[in-house]
Formats: C-alpha cells, structure tokens, sequence
C-alpha cells in the first residue's frame, strides 16, 4: 500500500488532524493508497507556503528555472518504474499507458524549461514625445492547478510546469483516484533542490473536494487556476472562478469527429481510428467517438475496422496477449455498456465487442449510430467506435459539428487541399489530416471550444496563461500638460 502525505513548504505534511483517505484498486478492490485527507484550512497553508515562496522564484534567473525543470525530466524519467507501478495500482492502467505517460511528461517539463527565456515583451510606439512604452510580462503569483486521474503524469505535469517555467509558484490538487501518481510529481519536483514553498501538493477525500477547490480559488494570493477534467465540473470551477475574478484556464470533455472522406486510405484511416477510439480503453478527452464515413466506402471501412478491433483485446495489466487495460470502475464500465445497450435499442447494430468483465471491457464498434442515441451526443469516455454514415461532404462537415463539444477531430482523405479545406470548417481547438485524434506534443497550442473549455496549454500559446502583462512608460523628458 502506498502513503501519500500532503507536501507543504517541501516537507511531507499530516492533513489537519491526520484524516486520510483510501484508493482503492479498481480491479482487486484492495486499497492501493492511503492519502492525506486535506481541509480548506490546508489548503489555505498550501498557497500561504506558495505566496512566501513567490518573491524568491518570481526573480530566479530564467536559466535557474531551466535547470531545474531539466533535472525535473531528468528525474522523472529514472524513476519512470515508480510511477507506473502507482497508475498500475491506482487506476488499472497498463504499463505501456504508464511508461508513455512518463516519456511525454519529461518532454513537457523540458519545453518548460525551454520557455524561461521566450517569455518576451515589446517596445510600442507612442505619439508622446520622449515617452517610452512598453509591454512586458510578469509572473502572475500562485497558480493552482486541478489534474485529472485518466493521463495523470502528463496532465499532472502539465498543470504546474508551464506555470514554474513563467516564475509563478504553484499549488497542486491531485485527483482523487490517483494520489500518489500525483504525489511522485510534487516529490521529483522538490527532490531537484528547489525552494521551499515554490511546489506544493494537496490532496483530499472525494466528498470534500468542493469545499477544498472552493478554498484554493478564493485564497487571496491565488491569481491562475488550470483545470483539466469533465465539463460538468469545469462548468462549476468556472463559476466559482468567475466569483472571485480568478482567470481560469479549462480543458474540459471532448467528443472527437473522426472524418473519413470516400477517398482515403481506407488501411491507415482504420490505424487511426482504432488508436484514436480504443488507446487507454478510449478514456482520454481526445478520443476518437464519432467516426463520420462517406456511405460510398462505409461497408468497406467498417468490415476493415471490425477485423482491426476483433484483434485488440482488454484485460488485466499484464495479461498475456492483453494490449488494452482496465476502465477506471466497475461503474465506468456499467455506463458504457449502457450506453451501448440504449444504441442497440434505438436501431444501431453492435458490430464486435462490448463484453464486460468486472473493470474490463472488450473494445467495441457499432454502426449506424443516430442522433436519437447517447452514444452520437454524450462522451462515452470509454473504448466505443461509434459509425455515422453521411452521404456527402457537406453532410460530413454537419455531423462533426453538430456537438456542444469542440477539442479534438481529425479528416481523412487523398485529396489534400479537400481535406484541409473540411477540417478548416469543423468546431474544434485541433484537428489533424490523415491522423489520429489522439496527439500531443509539449511544444504544440492544446486546448477546445464550445463546451471543451477555452485557453491553451503548450509552447509559447501557454505563456499568456501563466503572466500577466503590463504596460510600463518611462517619460524622457518634461511633457506638456493642459492644465
């Protein structure tokens, strides 16, 4: 069993009178952590150690930022087994989830450290005479960031290190289904040298969670708050940031279009959809969910795309002949597979796959899905291909919009320029040609629209998110005044 204590001014901190909750194993049900239980009065002391250590790190040198950041990657990589063992343990992942999920979070902490010294201002001209002005950015304060259990070492990493890279401390909240995955974060971070206060982590019981999130919004010093998870409760952070004038930055539920066009390669477009809808047991807000196929090759991209999912199979991590892990819950699992039922009910036809077994379900593909099922409206966040058959372009272009939600979509076709031209039309913060659904990379602008959040993570796309940008002047010589 694992222990996952609070860190607070880099010390491993008891939650107020030593309450902890336990984590338990998704598929054994054995509790894999006991984590600190903390209360709104802990997590004012989080941000209390962030705001102490703030005037310190806010003027490090960005080179001293960097080098910390790197031997954070650095880090994070030698103790790669550590954390995949903790996703193994507390989310039923797979090893290859786990390791992969370290390799992209090493690459997120270096372009970090990449950015200390992108983070430029301008000199804008002014009609004033000998007047100077400028527009610089600066450290915001303490940032508070909310990750996600589903990619937790990327996600996790993501939520403070383009935030650090920036001169801002930072208070992490950790999921509750992965305490010390989060945990290892906050403890590869301090174990670099880094000040006292500058990474702090809490977690807390799954019934106290509104209460503590309320409490680090609302605390004076916090001037960010990131948060990556559904948008039923980034609806409700938003709300209690707006409250309080705090600039949040969502990424929130997706409902990914996967467009295939009547020209595509039909054999890579099923690479890409299988990837894209079945990876990590299809619970990564990327998700392919809506494969939209010209009716002219539907017969022929489904029967490809049945013998692709037939040859995937879920189990338990570990499991031989096993590429496809765990779901997060047994409850997880029960949603889908109602989902699926309520399609089948409604005139869709269940292709392959769906078989439940306790936290373990069989990829599954269903065709001729309508807008009158779940499946075509609400994320099923779980390894469903659900196909949508549209009888022309415009029709294509329709249907992937037609979704409150708006992260991730990809087209295919030969017809380059056609295809181009389609994903330029769909509602989505990304899209990808002749690729899966499923990407990221460190150095890239990440983020939705509509009901998928607003801001961006990545690259130079997230410095807005982390500064704040002020006009400065310097007045040369003696101005005129009117009165």
């Amino acid at each position: 069993m694992f222990q996952s204590p609070l860190i607070i001014l880099n010390q491993d901190t008891q939650a107020s009178q030593g309450a902890t909750f336990d984590r338990l194993n998704p598929i054994t049900g054995k509790v894999a952590t006991r984590a600190g239980a903390a209360t709104a009065a802990d997590a004012a002391a989080a941000c209390d150690a962030a705001a102490s250590a703030f005037p310190q790190w806010s003027r490090t040198s960005p080179s001293a930022r960097r080098e910390f950041l790197n031997k954070a990657a650095d880090l994070l990589i030698e103790r790669t087994p550590e954390f995949v063992k903790a996703m193994m343990e507390e989310t039923g992942s797979s090893a290859m989830w786990g390791a992969f999920n370290c390799k992209l979070a090493a690459g997120m902490l270096r372009e970090a450290a990449a950015i200390t010294t992108q983070i430029s201002g301008e000199v804008i001209p002014s009609d004033k005479p000998g007047f100077l002005a400028m527009a610089v950015r600066q450290p915001a304060g303490v940032c508070v960031g909310i990750a996600p259990w589903n990619a937790p070492v990327i996600l996790g990493v993501r939520a403070i290190a383009m935030a650090l890279a920036c001169g801002n401390t930072v208070v992490l909240k950790s999921a509750e289904m992965c305490p010390m995955t989060h945990w290892l974060i906050a403890d590869v971070l301090r174990s670099t040298g880094l000040p006292a206060g500058v990474v702090n982590i809490i977690s807390n019981a799954p019934p106290d969670a509104k209460t503590v999130v309320d409490a680090l919004i609302a605390h004076p010093a916090v001037r960010r708050v990131n948060f990556t998870g559904s948008t039923r409760v980034g609806r409700v952070i938003a709300e209690v940031c707006a409250r309080h004038l705090k600039p949040v930055l969502l990424e929130l539920g997706g409902k990914a279009p996967f467009v295939v066009l009547e020209d595509a390669d039909l054999e890579e477009a099923v690479k890409g959809a299988a990837f894209g809808a079945f990876m990590n047991q299809g619970q990564i807000c990327m998700s392919t969910e809506r494969v939209i196929v010209d009716a002219k090759v539907a017969d022929a991209f489904v029967e490809k795309l049945a013998a692709k999912t037939r040859s995937l199979r879920a189990g338990i991590p570990g499991a031989d002949g096993c590429v496809l892990g765990s779901m997060i819950g047994k409850d997880a699992t029960q949603r889908v597979r109602a989902m699926i039922d309520d399609a089948v009910a409604k005139g869709a036809t269940l292709v392959t796959g769906g078989e439940v077994d306790g936290t373990v379900m069989q990829p599954a593909l269903l065709d001729h899905v309508t807008p009158a099922m779940q499946l075509y409206t609400d994320e099923s966040f779980g390894p469903v291909a659900s196909v949508v058959r549209v009888h022309s372009v415009e029709e294509a272009i329709s249907v992937a919009n037609d979704s409150e939600y708006g992260l991730s979509a990809s087209v295919y076709g030969r017809d380059v320029n056609r295809a181009l031209s389609v994903a330029q039309q769909i509602e989505s913060g990304i899209c990808h040609i002749n690729s899966p659904t499923v990407q990221d990379e460190a150095q890239m602008p990440f983020g939705g629209v509509k009901s998928s959040g607003y801001g961006r993570f990545g690259g130079k796309a997230g410095i807005a998110e982390f500064t704040e940008l002020r006009w400065l002047s310097l007045q040369t010589q003696p101005p005129h005044y009117p009165i």
